[in-house]
C-alpha cells in the first residue's frame, strides 16, 4: 500500500500548557487532529468546572484562524474535589473526564492524590453518571523501582479500585508494559488504554545507551524492548481496548537539558507519519484508522469525525523541524532516529 485514508484522528491524551507555549504548540496538533483530551496539570491545576471553562476559552482564543479543533476538557482530581462540581462539569458537556495523578508521579502532579480513600465519593459519583477516570498509572513509593511502578499500580491501586467500583469507566493512560497490555486486554468494556507514539518507537536504551538523551526521557519511562514489542502488538491488533493518546508534552530545551530534566516527549508535529511507519512495519495499515480514529470515540461515547486525512508513502523521507520556537524558548521535536517515508497529505 502506498496511500492510506483514515477518518480525521483524535488524540486522547495531550498537553497544551498555557500562555506562549499554548499558542506555539496548539497548531501542531490542530493541523491533523479534530479533538484531543486536554490534560489539566497546569499551575495552578484545572480543578473545577470554572477552571475548565476558562482554560477552554484560552485554548479557543489561541487557535489560528481557519483551523478547526475541539478541546475535550478534563478536571484534575484532588482530595478536595467536590462531587457535585464534577457532576455539573459532566452535565455541561464541556468536561469529558477526570484525571487521577498520584501525587509526585509526573510534571505538575504535586497537587494530586495521596490517599485514594479520600476521593471515593467523587469516583462513586463518576461511576453513577458514566464520566471516565483517566489514570496516570504509577505508584510513587520511593522503594518501588521506577521501571516497576506501572505494574505495582495495577496490582495495588487499579485492580482493587475496579473491584470496588466495577461501573467506573477507566482509561489506563500511556501504558508501557506487558502487564499493562495484558490487564487492559482482560478488562470489561469499562476499561480502555491509551498508547503513545514514542513508546512504540523507543525503549530504555534510547534514553541511556551511549549517554543520557534527555529528549527521550518521559514518564512513565520507556521500558525494556520486550515491553515495546508488546505495545506494538497491542496497538496494531485491532482491539478496541487500545487507542491513541500521544501524551505529547512540550518543555523548553533549557528544562529538558538540565541537571534535573523535565519528563516528556513532544510528538504532536509528526505523530501520524510515525504511526503509519509503525503500522506499515507490522503489516497492519488496515488497522491504523481504528487506533487513531475509531476506538477512542467509541470508548468516550462520541461520534467519529466526518473528515478524512490521507497518508502517502514516498521515496523521499519526511523532513520535520528539529525544534519549534516559542516565546518561552525552543522545544525539540521528537526524532525517531530512522527515516520515515509516510507523508500526511492534507
Amino acid at each position: 500500500m502506498s496511500t492510506v485514508t483514515i477518518r480525521r484522528p483524535d488524540d486522547w491524551h495531550l498537553h497544551l500548557r498555557d500562555g506562549a507555549m499554548l499558542e506555539t504548540v496548539l497548531p501542531e496538533t490542530a493541523r491533523h487532529f479534530a479533538r484531543a483530551i486536554i490534560m489539566p496539570n497546569l499551575v495552578p491545576p484545572v480543578v473545577t468546572l470554572e477552571d475548565a471553562t476558562a482554560y477552554h476559552a484560552r485554548i479557543m482564543a489561541a487557535l489560528p484562524p481557519g483551523m478547526v479543533f475541539e478541546p475535550l476538557m478534563t478536571l484534575y482530581l484532588t482530595e478536595g474535589t467536590d462531587p457535585a462540581d464534577v457532576a455539573r462539569a459532566a452535565a455541561s458537556g464541556l468536561v469529558k473526564a477526570v484525571k487521577l495523578y498520584p501525587a509526585g508521579a509526573t510534571t505538575n502532579s504535586h497537587s494530586g492524590v495521596r490517599d485514594l480513600t479520600k476521593v471515593i465519593p467523587v469516583l462513586e459519583e463518576m461511576a453513577r453518571i458514566g464520566l471516565p477516570l483517566c489514570t496516570h498509572g504509577e505508584v510513587t513509593d520511593s522503594h518501588v523501582d521506577i521501571f516497576d511502578r506501572e505494574a505495582v499500580f495495577i496490582d495495588t491501586v487499579l485492580d482493587p479500585l475496579r473491584r470496588r467500583l466495577p461501573e467506573l469507566r477507566i482509561v489506563m493512560e500511556h501504558i508501557t508494559t506487558e502487564e499493562g497490555v495484558a490487564y487492559a486486554a482482560e478488562g470489561s468494556d469499562n476499561l480502555g488504554a491509551t498508547i503513545t507514539t514514542h513508546h512504540l518507537i523507543i525503549n530504555r536504551n534510547h534514553i541511556l545507551a551511549g549517554g543520557i538523551k534527555p529528549h527521550y526521557y518521559c514518564l512513565p519511562v520507556a521500558k525494556r524492548e520486550k515491553h515495546r514489542l508488546a505495545l506494538r502488538k497491542a496497538a496494531t491488533s485491532g482491539s478496541p481496548r487500545y487507542f491513541l493518546g500521544t501524551d505529547s508534552a512540550p518543555h523548553v530545551d533549557a528544562l529538558k537539558e538540565h541537571a534535573c530534566g523535565c519528563a516528556g516527549c513532544f510528538t504532536a508535529t509528526n505523530t501520524l507519519s510515525l504511526l503509519a511507519h509503525v503500522f506499515d512495519e507490522e503489516g497492519a495499515l488496515d488497522r491504523l484508522e481504528g487506533f487513531t480514529s475509531l476506538h477512542g470515540p467509541a470508548f468516550y461515547r462520541l461520534p467519529v469525525n466526518e473528515g478524512t486525512i490521507q497518508l502517502e508513502k514516498r521515496a523521499e523521507p519526511c523532513i520535520w523541524p528539529e525544534k519549534i520556537h516559542s516565546e518561552a524558548g525552543p522545544v525539540t521535536v521528537f526524532q525517531p532516529g530512522f527515516p520515515v517515508h509516510w507523508h500526511v497529505v492534507l
